[in-house]
């Protein structure tokens, strides 16, 4: 009985310590990512995807590399003349199936509003794979892991 006692006793501090790690396993879409234009293939800001308080994940650029100050001249509305720094790329975006899809994006510098269609680090963690989709047309970004 006493033998029993004393093995669970051990065994907690082992489960916690596993229970903790998984738990604080990463996922490999949050960090700072280097941007690229799509047409020029020029680096275009550092974006940080982060998880929200709803459990998606979101994205925001945190420097502009084009110019160092730069506003956005071709948004509309609210966003028209803002500082690009600061502004959300992608929101809503949901975990399903251990995938996230779903949500909304914004592209800066053009003031084109699209789709996500998914977001999804490559095997090797190296780059970030965003699908935003117009109407039918759908664009692949590839964005490179900052450390």
């Amino acid at each position: 009985m006493r033998t029993k006692f004393f093995a669970s006793v051990l065994a907690m501090p082992l489960l916690a310590a596993v229970f903790a790690t998984s738990a604080q396993t990463p996922d490999p879409v949050i960090g700072k990512w280097k941007t690229f234009d799509d047409e020029t293939g020029k680096a275009m800001s550092i974006t940080e995807v982060y998880r929200t308080k709803n459990g998606g994940i979101a994205a925001k650029v945190v420097e502009s590399l084009n110019k160092p100050n730069a506003t956005c001249d071709e948004c509309s509305g609210d966003k028209k003349g803002k500082p690009v720094a600061g502004m959300l790329v992608f929101w809503d975006v949901k975990q399903e199936n251990g995938a996230w899809v779903g949500g909304k994006g914004f592209k800066p510098s053009t003031g084109d509003n699209f789709k996500v269609k998914s977001v999804k680090a490559t095997a090797d963690g190296k780059h970030l794979e965003v699908t935003g989709c117009k109407l039918v047309f759908c664009r692949t970004g590839k964005w490179e892991k900052v450390d």
